[in-house]
């Protein structure tokens, strides 16, 4: 893919009307436009990284047997008049009539629907647990639309649904979800804290908001620091495993402003632990028992030949608003660098030729690294615009593309690994040559060698057979990762520098043991490596 042939509408400065950062970021990128108040058209760049999250999501979901369906945005009003919520739910809700009179309304959540999906389908409690998720547009008439995709009118959620015979049941079906939240915000390279949260509208007694720091963030945020260290390495899907998993986020005090209490705050955490912040709700679950069974007459037969109601709770992920979280949480708006995650990235690779009127041999030399890279299903752009080299370089980090491979008339024929360059660190253009010799892909990860928690450090290549040093690079400062491509059937040694306090090692990503590695030959697999 050119860059002169993708519709990637970048604005020189920021607009005026955006006052965040995703916001000024989405508009100037072209990766959203504006339609109407609190309503926007995806543009490509916005739309590759949307779906991305959305793949990461679905695939999280999945893990935990939940099971994907997809109902429509338009529902009737008669299920939401048997719940009680059809005039409880306020402005917010779009209500509109079809040609026959009829009532409708554009769906702002789904408990009705689904619940009308399950009750005309499941009797007997031998069909329990279900868990059913879609991903679709909602819509919700927002009084005062603001901060683009953060607070608009219709965005893009997924929203799943757990049916349980009891209350214990329905206690492990919420907490594969919570430990479901942690893995899918932990794959999107964000710290998501969850948060005693009130029900709301929803319903229920039992609720937890999973929320990042931003200090763009409309909740204001009471919490122990110590929350941050916490993880959900070691949580299997079972029962007690679940449990303990929540009994240990929840036995740090960690509440939105809507639940807080001063001198509870105090009494539970000390002064050095405090942290008080803003930060941005991405995603919220709810347990609310029989609320909406009863009212809807979901029941299933139970032993005996007795009937009741199942109990159901609602677990909720903003899809589109994670772009937006993303960018607020990893932007660097001095600099105008963005740090999208490698996973959900809207090119995981720029190439970039110095382009010559006269001389077309980088351009050649892109589109065979191009193919190279195409084969290894990383997605990679071609810069082919007739503009200076630092313009380029300001435009990919601006994008956020990762990597970026700057290719001159006079590069090498032996090696690629130079031409990695990691977006945000230091720049300098390598000499690099697109040769017909088969290539390796080496994914790797540099981790402090007691915490086993990623570094970014320095990374030094060397020739084993010449025994001199062939190129330097740097791991992502945050995930640690980074990625080379070498020419096959050549010995390589590496090594990082000692920059933690206990020491660091280097991984290689996609062995399951992730063994450290010392020396690395470029005729292996990738798989292999």
């Amino acid at each position: 893919m050119y860059i002169s042939k993708s519709f990637i509408p970048i604005l020189k400065n920021n607009p005026s009307e955006a006052k965040i950062k995703s916001h000024q970021l989405m508009l100037r990128v072209g990766m959203i436009k504006q339609s109407s108040a609190g309503i926007y058209s995806w543009l490509p760049l916005g739309f590759k990284v949307m779906k991305k999250i959305e793949q990461i999501v679905r695939e999280e979901q999945n893990k935990i047997g939940a099971q994907e369906i997809l109902m429509p945005t338009i529902q009737p009003s008669d299920i939401w008049k048997e719940s009680g919520r059809y005039d409880d739910y306020g402005d917010e809700m779009l209500r509109i009539k079809d040609r026959q009179g009829r009532e409708m309304l554009y769906g702002p959540t789904n408990e009705e629907l689904v619940t009308d999906i399950f009750r005309s389908s499941v009797k007997s409690y031998k069909s329990l647990p279900q868990l059913l998720y879609h991903i679709q547009w909602k819509f919700r008439d927002e009084v005062r639309p603001r901060f683009g995709i953060m607070r608009g009118r219709e965005f893009y959620m997924k929203d799943a649904y757990s049916f349980d015979v009891n209350d214990e049941d329905a206690t492990f079906s919420y907490n594969k979800f919570f430990f479901s939240y942690l893995k899918t915000f932990k794959r999107l390279e964000l710290s998501a804290i969850p948060m005693a949260a009130d029900t709301g509208p929803i319903g229920g007694n039992l609720s937890h908001e999973f929320i990042i720091l931003a200090d763009t963030g409309e909740s204001k945020i009471f919490t122990d620091k110590r929350v941050f260290d916490l993880g959900s390495e070691g949580t299997v899907l079972d029962r007690q495993s679940l449990q303990d998993l929540r009994k240990k986020y929840e036995q740090y005090y960690a509440v939105a402003d809507e639940k807080f209490n001063k001198n509870e705050f105090e009494e539970k955490v000390s002064e050095e632990n405090r942290l008080i912040t803003k930060g941005i709700e991405v995603g919220h679950i709810f347990y609310f028992g029989d609320k909406y069974s009863k009212a809807l007459n979901a029941a299933v037969d139970l032993p005996g030949g007795k009937k009741d109601f199942v109990k159901m709770g609602s677990y909720g992920i903003g899809v589109s608003r994670l772009v937006g979280a993303i960018i607020e949480a990893k932007y660097d708006q001095k600099d105008e660098i963005m740090k999208w995650p490698f996973s959900v990235a809207p090119y995981e690779l720029a190439i970039i030729p110095m382009i010559n009127k006269n001389d077309t041999s980088a351009l050649d030399k892109a589109n065979k690294l191009f193919k190279h890279f195409e084969s290894k299903n990383i997605d990679t752009i071609i810069d082919d615009m007739d503009e200076n080299l630092s313009s380029k370089i300001k435009k990919f980090n601006l994008i956020g593309v990762p990597y970026q491979i700057i290719l001159g008339k006079n590069s090498e024929d032996n090696l690629l690994a130079n031409s990695l360059v990691p977006t945000s660190e230091k720049v300098i253009e390598p000499s690099v040559q697109v040769t017909q010799s088969k290539t390796t892909i080496l994914k790797g990860i540099v981790v402090d060698a007691i915490s086993n928690k990623p570094v970014g450090a320095k990374i030094i290549l060397t020739d084993n057979k010449q025994h001199k040093e062939v190129a330097t690079f740097t791991s992502n400062s945050i995930t640690g990762k980074f990625l080379l491509s070498l020419p096959s059937g050549r010995n390589y040694g590496i090594a990082v520098e000692k920059t933690a306090a206990h020491g660091i090692q280097i991984l290689a990503q996609g062995d399951t043991k992730q063994s450290p590695l010392k020396s690395i030959t470029s005729s292996i697999s990738e798989d292999d490596a």
